[in-house]
């Protein structure tokens, strides 16, 4: 096979994650001991920046510092949540694109994210080939939601899980300091997938988890809910500790947020700005028992957690963004990089692979109903088989004067063709 010459443009897009720029390193990296490779681009905040003519040349940074990325989170590059509309809509973006991978001739393409991201690669990827421009597209999973289909599972979601399941046990620990009646009710993310939700269960393999956990794979009750926690409550001394997700719906597939507030705010993708529920549930047991009630929402820390990252998720998302970079090389296009789980030892290993980008583009892999039990309020020992070798081993940035030293890039933009 002739090998294709040419620049590579690498973007990052959506939610960030603790592991994302692990992903950036492994790209970057491979990317730049490839002689086929001419030049290597970054594009500021994601296709956006492709579509501004706006990305800097990774060539101008140090070395030192693009391995620094590994264990730096957020998006370093820059994120964004933009749509592509379909072409037959509107391709004023498509011959956009065309005309800047013309003039800087770029033949290697590769975006970081999760389902929207894995569409927009879908997108790039067939109006190239259409247009008669060889371009090799390659998707880089990425997302702390866990909810890509095709792949076992996705770089972010390790780390996120083992902040989730981390800060559980130490909120479990201070909720119990009292011996007076406490309602704790703590909000995780997950949309229409509850992987982050569910790995709360994590902390209560170690005796220190919730005691009821609800994720938007079952419909959520209000009734049902204050009847659970009251039960709870008689149980355990007037205490209860409760972790849900933001994206819980009743039994028509409203969101509870979305009923909790009518004018919740929606992004570029049409998604609902969930966030709050915990509060109004806190609140709503607050007024059904009378007793102390906190609210606890994860919020941004469960994605930017860096000091609390697994290794095994680290060096996962590094291998994600190497191994994107070698098959396209090798031919691939029109894929994205899947992690493969390999128990055949007995013990747990990861293995790299590809599948249609377009299978992945949109469509969304929820938690196993099988593994949601006790009446829907908690996760079975499948979950905890699942989960527990991705959040293995310590990973974090160096210290500088106690402090974690994150990578500082130069970000010199390439120069105007």
């Amino acid at each position: 096979m002739e090998k294709l010459v040419g620049a590579c443009m690498f973007g990052q897009s959506g939610g960030p994650s603790s592991v994302i720029n692990s992903s950036a390193a492994g790209v970057f990296t491979e990317a730049l001991k490839q002689d086929c490779i001419t030049a290597v681009y970054g594009a500021a905040h994601g296709i956006k920046g492709v579509l501004n003519e706006e990305f800097y040349d990774i060539s101008k940074e140090d070395m030192s510092e693009l391995m620094l990325l590994k264990n730096t989170p957020s998006s370093a590059l820059g994120s964004v949540r933009y749509k592509l509309k379909a072409e037959k809509v509107d391709d004023t973006d498509y011959k956009r694109l065309l005309e800047v991978f013309k003039k800087y001739n770029i033949r290697y393409f590769f975006y970081n994210g999760g389902n929207d991201s894995m569409d927009t690669c879908n997108k790039v990827s067939k109006y190239m080939k259409k247009s008669g421009w060889e371009c090799r597209v390659m998707g880089v999973p990425k997302t702390i939601d866990n909810d890509l289909f095709g792949t076992d599972h996705c770089p972010g979601y390790g780390s996120a899980a083992k902040y989730v399941a981390t800060t559980t046990m130490e909120l479990k620990l201070d909720a119990t300091v009292y011996d007076t009646p406490m309602i704790t009710v703590v909000e995780a993310m997950g949309r229409h997938a509850g992987w982050l939700t569910a790995a709360s269960a994590l902390a209560c393999a170690k005796g220190l988890g919730p005691d009821l956990i609800y994720l938007p794979e079952v419909p959520f009750s209000t009734d049902k809910f204050l009847a659970d926690v009251d039960k709870k409550m008689k149980a355990n001394n007037g205490k209860c500790m409760v972790v849900i997700s933001e994206g819980i719906s009743d039994e028509n597939g409203t969101l509870i947020a979305e009923k909790i507030n009518e004018n919740v705010a929606k992004d570029s993708f049409g998604h609902a700005q969930l966030g709050g529920v915990g509060t109004a549930l806190a609140n709503l047991c607050k007024e059904k028992f009378g007793c102390k009630t906190r609210a606890i929402e994860f919020s941004l820390m469960q994605r930017c957690g860096a000091h609390l990252a697994s290794k095994a998720d680290v060096e996962e998302a590094f291998k994600a963004g190497a191994a994107a970079v070698k098959y396209a090389v090798n031919g691939k296009t029109d894929k994205m990089v899947i992690l493969k789980r390999d128990m055949a030892s007995g013990k747990y290993k990861c293995k790299v692979g590809v599948m249609d980008v377009a299978k992945a583009a949109n469509t969304e892999k929820k938690v196993p109903l099988e593994w949601i039990i006790n009446d829907g309020t908690m996760l079975s020992q499948d979950f905890i088989d699942y989960a527990l070798p991705l959040i293995q081993g310590d990973s974090k940035a160096p210290l500088e004067d106690g402090l974690p030293r994150f990578a500082k890039l130069k970000k010199v933009f390439a120069e105007k063709k």
